[in-house]
């Protein structure tokens, strides 16, 4: 069986992804933090992490970003979740009992107007499915917690409301790590980081060895450089596998031009999520 890391307690929305890409017939291992899911594939103990890198309304996960930089681990696929946030208690509390409500603080930034229209107090805690696991060992009349459907099933807490996040369109992208490089697929995304020398023109430049091959960039943005303040790094990702002639032809332009390139990986592309009238149509993420 498929063991992949993830953080947080189990429940959390990264094990709700984790079986929508692998499916049920898998293991999945929590962790504390971030860094230890980079560890727990590095010495063994899983053969994949997952781990979320930007959502559709709070931006990118810059930690997360900042490890890729760090570990040779490479980015072995992706997977865009449907966040639904739901508000759950203990057995016996009624919506009408809360005056309290507990997650972490982008669960509950996704949830403000829900929480703000019933005048409950927000409540910050370092998990979502923690904060469910934790109302289960202790539960308060006046207490409930917005975290996922799993958790609640978990943790044996009624759900009291469902999709109760403001944006309907609250899709989180996560990226499933590895050792290795996977083959060219026929619909391939590849994700790098580069610096670029410090004179003008040379993003232009870089970028140009792109769009001078017809290749398209899906992602571009940038961070500050750690050990060189005010200078940049840009993580961007393009359409197609490292691989593919096109695309070998623009990283050698790529190095040529710029002052640093890391490869994070090429990997097959899961489906965009698509709207329709406000609503979710494509099925491979809900």
């Amino acid at each position: 069986m498929i063991r992949v890391a993830f953080q947080g307690e189990h429940g959390a929305f990264s094990e709700e992804a984790i079986y929508q890409h692998f499916g049920e017939e898998v293991s999945t291992v929590p962790c504390r933090t971030f860094e230890e899911v980079f560890a727990a594939v590095e010495t063994g103990s899983a053969e994949h992490g997952v781990l979320p890198v930007e959502n559709a309304v709070a931006g990118s996960i810059n930690k997360v970003y900042d490890l890729l930089l760090d570990h040779d681990l490479q980015v072995q696929g992706e997977i865009y979740l449907h966040v639904r946030h739901c508000l759950m208690a203990a057995p016996g509390t009624r919506i009408e009992d809360i005056r309290r409500v507990r997650s972490h603080p982008q669960a509950l930034a996704q949830c403000e107007d829900f929480i703000l229209q019933r005048g409950w107090h927000p409540v910050p805690w370092y998990d979502t499915a923690g904060g469910a696991k934790d109302l289960a060992a202790h539960p308060e009349p006046d207490m409930a917690v917005i975290a996922s459907r799993l958790a609640a099933q978990i943790y044996g807490l009624v759900v009291l409301a469902e999709n109760i996040q403001d944006m309907r369109w609250n899709i989180t992208r996560f990226f499933v790590i590895g050792q290795g490089e996977t083959p060219p697929c026929e619909r391939a995304k590849t994700s790098l980081v580069f610096a670029v020398p410090h004179r003008p023109g040379a993003l232009y430049e870089c970028l140009g060895e792109f769009a001078q091959r017809g290749i398209n960039l899906t992602k571009l943005e940038s961070r500050p450089r750690r050990n060189r303040p005010w200078h940049y790094v840009f993580y961007l990702d393009f359409e197609g596998h490292w691989q593919e002639p096109l695309c070998q032809a623009a990283l050698v332009g790529l190095l040529s031009k710029a002052a640093f390139v890391k490869l994070l990986g090429s990997y097959p592309a899961a489906p965009q999520p698509e709207w329709q009238n406000g609503s979710l149509i494509d099925q491979s993420v809900t």
